[in-house]
């Protein structure tokens, strides 16, 4: 072992018991979290777990992996509709961790538990025969009864979709082949933005209650747009007609999009989004636009969900287009 860094129990109540605020917590001192829900409410979980050089590189600051990670939980939980309450941690470490290392890492976990109001409940740390490995657990808790989930759309619901698509996959693009963005004639600021938007996603937790309010379903895009409209139409029981012209895009991949229309397709369909899919009647659709403003959260009307089975339809100028293959992230 190196002298130079803590062992297990001192690593815990050096550097993860200060971020154990919670009285749910009990300070790391025990074996589980106790928690109680707040009156009146539902508990809602979610996991995701990132692993290096999959969902970041293994150079990349640890203050912005911390927060990546807490960050693609807490798209999650808003796209429930959740309020955060709290999280769980496993962290596996590589054997060349350093006590610098940690502590960035746990800076950065401390200012986005700050910006989000979301606290450390436990966790546990072991050592990686590998890369580096966090998995987070986040709960979050919405009002009995009232979660937004895949399954509620209806024939007649217009989509809606929150901030830009594909940055972040271009983004991934321009990290691992920086001849990608020359090539596309982006400018260095352009590349520059869709690498930010790759490591560091955009929770849209303000949009949470609006969606209570008015969605009959939702979703977070995170394994890409086309393909999520599937999942989603697929719980849903719909199809979804979904209007390539109207995707929100920065101006990053409106100059990827002049330069090659496959390239644009594959960012779009490239995952990593991290914003939210929102089916909401045409009814309601005037005031979710407008509480969403009110949240200053940036919507986008994209399609229309029919009757159907889970079908997605990619128009562009009023006619289907034809994708030779499914896109969106896999694993495997």
């Amino acid at each position: 072992m190196n002298a130079d860094r803590p062992g297990e129990f001192d690593l815990i109540r050096e550097f993860f018991a200060p971020l154990a605020k919670d009285p749910g917590s009990l300070g790391l001192t025990d074996d589980a979290a106790v928690l109680t829900p707040r009156a009146g409410s539902d508990l809602v979980l979610t996991k995701d777990m990132l692993a290096a050089d999959v969902h970041f590189f293994s150079e990349d600051p640890p203050e912005a992996i911390a927060a990546k990670a807490l960050r693609v939980n807490l798209s999650d939980l808003a796209a429930k509709g959740a309020k955060p309450r709290g999280y769980l941690m496993g962290l596996a470490l590589p054997s060349d961790w350093s006590p610098d290392w940690l502590e960035r890492f746990c800076s950065g976990l401390a200012d986005d538990q700050k910006a989000y109001d979301f606290i450390l409940l436990g966790g546990d740390t072991i050592r990686s025969s590998g890369g580096l490995l966090v998995s987070i657990s986040a709960l979050g808790e919405v009002p009995s009864g009232k979660a937004v989930r895949r399954t509620g759309a209806h024939p007649g619901d217009l989509l809606f979709v929150t901030g830009t698509i594909g940055d972040a996959a271009a983004g991934l693009q321009v990290r691992l082949d920086p001849a990608f963005g020359q090539e596309r004639l982006l400018s260095a600021a352009d590349s520059q933005y869709l690498c930010d938007r790759y490591l560091l996603p955009r929770p849209r937790t303000a949009l949470a209650p609006v969606l209570l309010e008015y969605a009959n379903a939702a979703m977070d895009v995170s394994d890409g747009l086309i393909a999520d409209c599937g999942h989603l139409g697929r719980a849903s029981n719909v199809d979804i007609v979904l209007d390539l012209d109207k995707v929100p895009v920065s101006r990053a991949i409106e100059r990827i999009k002049a330069n090659s229309q496959d390239d644009f397709l594959r960012c779009v369909d490239g995952g990593d989004d991290y914003e939210i899919l929102a089916c909401v009647s045409e009814e309601n659709a005037g005031q979710f636009l407008n509480q969403a403003a009110a949240a200053n959260c940036p919507v986008t009307l994209i399609g229309r969900a029919g009757p159907g089975t889970g079908i997605v339809t990619v128009t562009k100028k009023g006619s289907p287009l034809h994708l030779d293959e499914p896109g969106g992230f896999r694993h495997f």
